[in-house]
This record gives structure tokens, C-alpha cells and sequence, in this order.
């Protein structure tokens, strides 16, 4: 019968040659992949070079960070960033699947410590007359004078109690554990630059209605001060028709323009209601929670045009580091590389070092005397050696989803290079749109002041007059509509280039 001292020491013995075998890990190990990016922002455009605009140039100084929208000089938009990122439902759905990956880390590193149970138990228990217990008995056969008695006696009812520990703990000798760690930790951070993501969306989401909200508004004024210039100048033309110095023809025309321009209010209005409950949405408010916030108090109808950041690009080379996607695909890929040497360490044995010490007595008398005690020590391995290819067919599995990955990552780099020089592209568009606007407006009113002026010297009729009139509305809409574009564009802007594209200290009208 061996000693228990001998037992530990071959125990221990068996823990040190596996604590020596550890130190591996099989499987492949993740390699950062290489990007490719252009020595500047102009080198990689689609289209013509004509919208290549100068932001590209502007590749010095470095973008405010994700989530802080002061650069845009609207305490209201600051105040609904801060409620979005407080109330949306979608951040708090990334949020909690970050929390979950976690937990998740947390339950897979559990594996690398031993497991250490408890148990205890009283049970009544009977053995069967007639059961497995009697062969003992009938194999001593006429050495037994009492067969009977002594089966009527084992059978009787008993306690049993009992009470211990067990602990047990695998040794990592291929690196299973620690590659499940790995990849646990690799979906963690995947989770937090989703949640980053997310709330990037979000907020430029935000921004991009609270921008058209704006511009609906504008365009209300707009067209209100429209109404009334228009409900004016028809009674001139009536106060001149009634004098007999026009036809009723030019009164008839007037009455149509206005009619035209009341007929806007109401699309406008709804225009107005919409992107107020698109912000109300996103903030996970009830419809006309915000309408007080978000009213217009602006007076009168300039185009009081918003004045916009400065673009700072960066260097190109440094979009994988701001953009959320591109980070999230990379440690999903991490994640993907990590699970293949987890596949490969379980075609390896597994070998567990076991323990165990407690107490079991019939009856409760001598219950926890030392010679009660019974306890078990050693190492047990566990061996594959059929499973019809479900472990090679694993291995095989988690190869081709790294590969998948891996074309992720590079089709999540380009897709982000296309969303950059197309927003770059509209930006630069709207911007040189929207002096051409400037420009159309300026000649349309002088136009019209030189047309009023022949109409009432009578050179001309009211068409003339009346269709330089509409021609700066039209001027005067295109134009309100434009600054609501440059807006959304350079939010566009800002979310391709992962949160970091307007410079705080440089600010610029866009007129």
C-alpha cells in the first residue's frame, strides 16, 4: 500500500514536468495587417479633379476627438449630443453587448485557475435483499452459517453521511486556455469599438437632422417673409390696376405667386415636424418632448448662413487608428486567429491534476474522526483518438473563418477609403455650388430692383417684374437649401474620417 507522502510527491512531480511542457501555445499568432494608404488626401480621388477641393490640402493639425461637437459653435446641438449619448436605445444595446464581452472575458479566464468544490450529505439509504451486495456472501457459501440473518442485517435501513472537497485543474500545455483568452479578449475589443462606433453614428446622425431641422427652419422664414412681401406688392399692383394705369391681368398674376408661395408652407412644416421627431427619436423621447428646444428663434429672413470648422485631415496613414469599423475588424480577425490554436490544442491530450479529502460515516457517532477520512491525489489525461474528423473538421472550420476575416478587413480599409473621398467629393461640390448661389442671389436682386424700377416707370409689363421675383426666390431657396447641405456634408465628413476631421481653433464662414 503506498504512502500518501509518496502519492503527493509523484503528484508533484507530474505538475512540474507539466508547468515545463506550458510555456507553448499552438495554433498561428496574430499579425497586425499591413494598410495601405496614400502618401495624401488627393492622391486617391474618383471623378474629376475639379472636386478635389482645397480641404484635401489641409492635411496638418490634428480633428477633435469623437463625441465633442463644440467645434460647431451650437450650445443646442451640445446639449442634444449630450441627451443622445444619455438616452438613445441603440448606444445602450452596444453598451450592453460591450458589458456581455466582458463577462464573457471574465467566464474564459476562469479556466485557467483550478476548480474547487464542496459537498456534504445525509442519506437514508437501503441495500437490496436480493442485489449485488449478496454474491459477496454466497460466494463464502457453507462458511456462512447464518446467510439469512446476515442479509436481513446488511439490508436494513442507514445513515449515511458524508462531507468533503474536491479540486481539479487543467494544465494548459497547448495553450488552449490561453487562446481562448486571446480571442475572449479580442471579441472585448471589438465590442468597445463597436460601442464607439455606435455612438459615432449616432450623434452624426443626430447632427445631420438637427443641420436639416435648421435649414427646414430657414427656409420657413424664409418663405413667410416671401408671403408677406408678395401679399404687399399685390396691393400695389391692385391699388394700380383700380386706378386704371394696368390691366387686371397684373393683380390676377400677383394673386397666383402668392397662392404659390402659401402653398410651401405647409410642406415645409411637415418637413419641420419630421426632423423634429427624428431627433426626438434618437434622443428616446416621446414625440414633442424637444419641440421647445428645438423651436426656432432666429427673427426675420436672412439666411444667417452657420458658420462651420476648418477641415484637419491628418495624415492619411492614420485612418486605421481613428476609424471604429476598421478597428473592429481587426480584432474580430485577432479574434478569428486566436480560435484556430484553440481548434488545434484540443487534437492534443488534456491532462488534469485532481485532489480530493472528507469524511463519510454510517451513522453520525464516529462522523469526522480521522478514521473516517478517505481523500484521492494524482493526475488523469484524456486522449482523442476517434471522433470520425469532428476535430480536424473544427481546425479546418476556424482556418477558413480567419480567412474570412481577413477579406473583412480589407474590404472594411477600402469601403472606408471610398466613404471618405465620396464625402470629401460632396463636400467640396456643395462648397462651390454654394458660391455660384451666392453669386445667382446677388444678380437676381438687382435684377429685380432694375425690373421694379422699368415696371413702375411703365417700360415694361408686370411679367418682366413678376418673373425676376420668382427667380429670386428660387435664388434665395437654392441657397438656404445649400447651407443645410455644406452642414450635413462636413458631418459626413467627420464621421468617414472616424470622428476627427474639423479643427476647433480655425472657424470660417461658408457664404
Amino acid at each position: 500500500m503506498s504512502h500518501p507522502l509518496s502519492s503527493l510527491a509523484c503528484a508533484a512531480a507530474s505538475l512540474s514536468l507539466a508547468l515545463a511542457l506550458a510555456g507553448c501555445a499552438v495554433g498561428p499568432d496574430h499579425q497586425s495587417p499591413k494598410t495601405d494608404a496614400p502618401a495624401d488626401w488627393s492622391a486617391w480621388h474618383g471623378g474629376s479633379p475639379a472636386l478635389l477641393g482645397a480641404e484635401r490640402q489641409n492635411a496638418a493639425g490634428t480633428g477633435i476627438a469623437s463625441g465633442d461637437w463644440k467645434a460647431f459653435g451650437d450650445p443646442v446641438l451640445d446639449r442634444l449630443e449630450a441627451m443622445v449619448l444619455a438616452s438613445n436605445p441603440d448606444l445602450q444595446t452596444a453598451a450592453l453587448r460591450f458589458a456581455q464581452s466582458r463577462v464573457q472575458r471574465t467566464t474564459t479566464a476562469a479556466q485557467q485557475g483550478p476548480q474547487l468544490n464542496a459537498s456534504a450529505g445525509v442519506t437514508r439509504q437501503r441495500q437490496s435483499e436480493t442485489g449485488a451486495a449478496t454474491r459477496m456472501i454466497d460466494a463464502l457459501g457453507s462458511s456462512v452459517s447464518n446467510r439469512d440473518q446476515l442479509i436481513r442485517t446488511l439490508s436494513e435501513p442507514y445513515n449515511l453521511y458524508q462531507a468533503g472537497f474536491d479540486a481539479s485543474w487543467e494544465i494548459d500545455l497547448w495553450g488552449r486556455v490561453r487562446r481562448a483568452i486571446e480571442a475572449a479578449d479580442a471579441d472585448a475589443g471589438a465590442s468597445a469599438a463597436l460601442l464607439r462606433q455606435a455612438r459615432l453614428s449616432v450623434q452624426a446622425e443626430l447632427a445631420r437632422n438637427y443641420f436639416e431641422l435648421r435649414g427646414t427652419q430657414r427656409e420657413l422664414r424664409i418663405a413667410r417673409a416671401d408671403n408677406a412681401a408678395a401679399a404687399e406688392s399685390l396691393e400695389l399692383v391692385q391699388a394700380r390696376a383700380d386706378g386704371g394705369l394696368v390691366t387686371d391681368l397684373d393683380p390676377a398674376r400677383q394673386r397666383a405667386l402668392l397662392a404659390e408661395l402659401r402653398a410651401r408652407i405647409p410642406a415645409l412644416l411637415q418637413q419641420e415636424a419630421d426632423a423634429m421627431n427624428r431627433i426626438t427619436l434618437l434622443a428616446g423621447a416621446a414625440p414633442g418632448t424637444l419641440n421647445a428646444e428645438l423651436a426656432d428663434t432666429a427673427a426675420g429672413d436672412a439666411l444667417d448662413t452657420p458658420t462651420l470648422p476648418a477641415l484637419a485631415l491628418g495624415q492619411p496613414g492614420e485612418l486605421a487608428r481613428r476609424r471604429p469599423d476598421i478597428a473592429a475588424a481587426e480584432a474580430q480577425l485577432h479574434a478569428a486567429t486566436a480560435r484556430v490554436g484553440v481548434a488545434v490544442a484540443d487534437l492534443y491530450p488534456r491532462v488534469t491534476l485532481g485532489a480530493g479529502f472528507g469524511y463519510e460515516s454510517v451513522g453520525s457517532e464516529r462522523f469526522g474522526e480521522w478514521g473516517s477520512r478517505q481523500w484521492h491525489v494524482g493526475p488523469s489525461i484524456s486522449l482523442p483518438i476517434f471522433d470520425g474528423g469532428r476535430r480536424r473538421g473544427t481546425v479546418e472550420l476556424r482556418e477558413l473563418q480567419q480567412q474570412e476575416a481577413a477579406v473583412a478587413f480589407q474590404q472594411t480599409v477600402l469601403k472606408a477609403w471610398h466613404e471618405i473621398d465620396s464625402a470629401l467629393t460632396a463636400y467640396a461640390a456643395e462648397r462651390q455650388r454654394q458660391a455660384e448661389l451666392a453669386e445667382r442671389e446677388r444678380r437676381s436682386r438687382d435684377a429685380l430692383v432694375l425690373a421694379s424700377a422699368r415696371y413702375k416707370g411703365g417700360l415694361t409689363d408686370f411679367g418682366v417684374e413678376l418673373d425676376a421675383r420668382r427667380t429670386l426666390l428660387q435664388a434665395r431657396r437654392d441657397q438656404a437649401q445649400s447651407s443645410s447641405r455644406l452642414a450635413v456634408g462636413l458631418v459626413a465628413v467627420y464621421k468617414a474620417l472616424g470622428g476627427e476631421a474639423v479643427a476647433p481653433e480655425a472657424q470660417m464662414q461658408h457664404n
